[in-house]
């Protein structure tokens, strides 16, 4: 199983990701979060064994969502590209930092960030510069 990380480009919180999704849900088959893509996983067995995408949101993964399947989309320009079908459930994430980079990386479960305690996942979130240094230091 391997992970995948990706930038939410756009996005201030995780409550910016999930406006967006939720906003996005109409437009999706079956009401399953799409993220496109250019490029296909090589190691598309990997990530479809239980893989997730880790969300990287302002420097800091603060979340994830299973990845369910890859499918091929057309955006009407002919280039094929892959649309990540993502779980509806947005898990919280314990913050790690990221550099920024482009497109998306594979994350290896060894060092993907824990999901947060069910009885954490409600708290308010921290300020993400906040949550990086403290990240940075060790102390998630």
């Amino acid at each position: 199983m391997i992970n995948l990380l990706k930038l939410c480009v756009g996005a201030d919180s995780v409550e910016d990701l999930l406006d967006w999704q939720r906003s996005q849900r109409p437009h999706w088959p079956e009401g399953r979060a799409l993220h496109v893509t250019r490029m296909w996983p090589k190691r598309e067995a990997e990530v479809l064994d239980g893989g997730s995408l880790y969300w990287v949101i302002k420097g800091v993964i603060l979340c994830r969502q299973r990845i369910l399947d890859l499918q091929e989309v057309n955006l009407g320009d002919g280039i094929p590209r892959c649309a990540l079908v993502l779980d509806h459930e947005v898990i919280r994430t314990e913050p790690a930092p990221r550099r920024p980079f482009q497109g998306w990386r594979y994350l290896d479960p060894k060092d993907s960030p824990r999901d947060l305690a069910p009885g954490r996942a409600k708290d308010d979130p921290l300020p993400p510069r906040l949550a990086q240094a403290l990240a940075e230091i060790g102390l998630r």
